[in-house]
């Protein structure tokens, strides 16, 4: 296990679609353990393979906190089945040092995937818990999308970019998510903001 070094924006593999996992091998179970190192390494609650600049289909989550026992999945070759609702998400990223900004989820996600043992399992999240919100995360970086992405206020994030020293966004790679815009206001007229939010690096 080696704590590796973190893709930071800007760096070609967060952008290239990952590859399938056709066998779980012992480089894979390698790649899984400096995945939890590097997660652990740098206090993030998820980590995916392209964040170390491996691109395959593979990602960590441990969104345990305080005194909860750790619980570290790893979800390999995964795949959204379903996914509902909306809420605003307050994020970080391992690979955005310091950035924080407001972006669109779902509330509640179903993702199938295999386990290092090859087995197929189906891991369910909902009510946009932390856990929610970082299986959508983590699963972008395997389709080359991060979560600025996803960004409520592109002017905003900008400026936070530019003073940690980062890229702007990029216009082509916004995701139009004008309905589901609709809904997290919905959402957001229902449920007042709490005087702290929950936000995660990963």
């Amino acid at each position: 296990m080696t704590v590796q070094r973190i893709v930071k924006y800007g760096e070609n593999p967060l952008r290239n679609p990952s590859k399938e996992v056709h066998k779980v091998s012992a480089k894979i179970q390698k790649l899984v353990d400096d995945l939890y190192e590097t997660m652990y390494g740098n206090n993030g609650v998820g980590l995916a393979a392209p964040q170390i600049g491996v691109n395959y289909r593979v990602f960590v989550i441990d969104t345990a906190t305080g005194e909860e026992p750790p619980n570290p999945v790893a979800f390999i070759n995964p795949k959204i089945v379903k996914k509902s609702g909306a809420i605003n998400s307050f994020e970080g990223c391992l690979s955005f040092p310091d950035v924080y900004i407001n972006v669109r989820r779902y509330r509640d996600i179903i993702i199938r995937a295999r386990d290092l043992k090859g087995r197929i399992f189906t891991f369910e999240a909902n009510g946009g818990s932390l856990i929610a919100r970082a299986l959508q995360h983590e699963y972008d970086h395997l389709e080359g999308i991060v979560f600025v992405d996803h960004a409520r206020n592109v002017a905003e994030t900008d400026r936070i970019l530019a003073e940690k020293g980062l890229p702007p966004i990029d216009p082509g790679r916004l995701i139009d998510e004008r309905e589901l815009e609709e809904q997290v206001r919905q959402w957001e007229s229902q449920n007042p903001p709490q005087a702290e939010e929950t936000s995660e690096q990963a």
